[in-house]
C-alpha cells in the first residue's frame, strides 16, 4: 500500500525554463473583469510601462510592445532593420540562434552561422576574424543570443560588441534576452547593443502572451532606410504611438499589461541589481549540487565553466532514457514538473531521453530551490539512477554562507 502512495498532491511546482513561476500579485492583478480600451485607468497604466521596461533593460533609448511570443519580437527585430537580400552574421552555441537566424532565412535574408557547437559560447576572435573579412560590410547585423535555453550558454554581449569594434564593423548588434532578461546582468546601453528582443513568460514572469524589442537610434536609422515596413510590425508607432490602440497595433492585451505592471514593480521593488544576485546564488547553489550528484554518478551539466552558465537555466544530461524517467517520476510522485532536453538531440531518436533542463527564473527564492533539489534527489533515489550523496548538504551551504555570522 504504502509503496503506491503519490505525493504529486499540493501546489505543483513548475522547474521549466519558461513559462515561470508566476507570483501571486502578477495572478491577482490579471484576474479582473475587461477594462475600458479607450480611455481612463488602463491607458493611464500602460503609459508607465515603457520607462519601467527600459529600467530593468538598462536603456535609455525606444521600446515597443508586441502581442506575440519572443519568436514574434525575433520576426519584429528583423523586419524593422533588414530588407530582402541583405546578410546577417549568426554566432550560435544552442537551437535558439538556428532559431532565429531560420526566421530571417524566411524573410529573405541570407544568413551566415558560425556554430560553436552545444557545450560551448562564441568564439570572439573567430567572430571578429570574420567581420575584418567582410570589407564590403554586406554583412548588416550580427545576432547574439544572450543566453541560449537549449544549453544554458551565457554568453558575452558585451565581449561581442568589443570584437565587432575591434572590426571595425559597422553592424548592427541584435541581442536575443528571452531567457536572460531579469534574471543575468544585462546592460544594452553600457555594452553597446543595437537592438534587444526579450519576452514576458521567463525573468518578468507575466503569463506567455506578449514581447517586447528595446531598439536604440542607429537601429532607428536603419528602419527609416528601409523602403518597406510591415504594417504591423513596423516599431515606431509602437515606440512613439499618437493613440493609444497604436501601443499594440490594435486591441491591447489588458490583462497581460496589468500583469506586467505588478512584475515590474516587483522587480523594482527588489532592485535589479539584488534580482542578479539573488540568481546568481540560487544558481551557484543549484550547481553544486550537480557536482556531488555527478561525483560517483553519470549526471553531467551541460557547460562545464561555472562563468560560462546561465543564472536563470541549467542543462544536464543523463545516460538515456534516465532523463525521461527522472521528470516522469518526479511529475506523476512528487508534482514537480522539470524541463525537457530540448534541441540538445533528434527527439525522434533514443538519445533525446538523455537530456533536461532545470529552470531557476524569475519568482525564485532559497527554499524553492531546495524543494526543487530535494526532489531531484528523491527521483534519482526512487529510480536508482547512480548519485553522489550530499547534495543537498552542498546546496545548502551555499545559501547559508551568504548569511554566515
Amino acid at each position: 500500500m504504502r509503496d503506491s502512495v503519490k505525493l504529486s498532491s499540493g501546489r505543483s511546482y513548475l522547474a521549466i525554463p519558461g513559462p515561470s513561476v508566476m507570483p501571486d500579485q502578477v495572478l491577482q492583478a490579471m484576474h479582473r473583469a475587461s477594462p475600458n480600451i479607450y480611455a481612463g485607468e488602463l491607458v493611464d497604466m500602460t503609459n508607465t510601462l515603457p520607462g519601467d521596461l527600459r529600467r530593468v533593460a538598462r536603456t535609455e533609448h525606444h521600446v515597443a510592445i508586441y502581442i506575440a511570443n519572443g519568436h514574434g519580437a525575433w520576426e519584429a527585430a528583423l523586419s524593422n532593420t533588414l530588407q530582402e537580400g541583405d546578410k546577417v552574421l549568426v554566432p550560435a552555441s544552442g537551437r535558439f540562434a538556428f532559431g532565429w537566424s531560420e526566421m530571417a532565412q524566411a524573410l529573405g535574408v541570407e544568413i551566415e552561422v558560425l556554430d560553436f557547437g552545444m557545450q560551448a559560447p562564441f568564439d570572439m576572435a573567430r567572430v571578429s576574424d570574420r567581420l575584418r573579412a567582410d570589407t564590403g560590410h554586406q554583412i548588416k547585423a550580427v545576432l547574439g543570443v544572450h543566453v541560449d535555453t537549449s544549453t544554458s550558454i551565457r554568453n558575452d554581449i558585451s565581449a561581442l560588441r568589443d570584437a565587432m569594434d575591434a572590426a571595425g564593423h559597422p553592424a548592427l548588434l541584435m541581442a536575443d534576452c528571452i531567457a536572460s532578461l531579469g534574471c543575468d546582468r544585462f546592460e544594452m546601453d553600457a555594452w553597446g547593443v543595437d537592438v534587444m528582443v526579450t519576452g514576458c513568460q521567463k525573468g518578468l514572469m507575466v503569463p506567455a502572451g506578449i514581447s517586447f524589442v528595446f531598439f536604440n537610434d542607429k537601429a532607428a536609422e536603419a528602419r527609416s532606410g528601409l523602403s518597406r515596413v510591415s504594417r504591423y510590425w513596423d516599431w515606431v508607432p509602437r515606440a512613439h504611438p499618437e493613440w493609444f490602440y497604436q501601443f499594440f497595433g490594435g486591441t491591447a492585451p489588458t490583462h497581460h499589461l496589468y500583469g506586467l505592471r505588478a512584475a515590474l514593480d516587483l522587480i523594482h521593488a527588489e532592485g535589479i541589481e539584488q534580482v542578479w544576485a539573488r540568481h546568481e546564488i540560487l544558481a551557484r547553489a543549484i550547481w553544486a549540487a550537480c557536482d556531488v550528484w555527478a561525483d560517483g554518478g553519470a549526471l553531467a551539466m551541460n557547460v562545464a565553466d561555472p562563468g560560462l552558465r546561465s543564472h536563470a537555466v541549467t542543462a544536464l544530461r543523463l545516460p538515456s532514457p534516465g532523463a525521461t524517467d527522472l521528470r516522469s517520476w518526479l511529475e506523476d510522485n512528487l508534482g514537480l514538473t522539470l524541463g525537457i532536453g530540448l534541441g540538445m538531440a533528434d527527439p525522434n531518436t533514443p538519445e533525446w531521453h538523455g537530456f533536461f533542463r532545470l529552470g531557476h527564473m524569475g519568482h525564485v527564492n532559497g527554499h524553492m530551490i531546495m524543494g526543487l533539489l530535494g526532489g531531484i534527489d528523491t527521483g534519482l533515489k526512487a529510480l536508482n539512477l547512480p548519485h553522489g550523496r550530499g547534495a543537498l548538504d552542498a546546496a545548502s551551504n551555499v545559501l547559508s554562507g551568504v548569511h554566515a555570522r
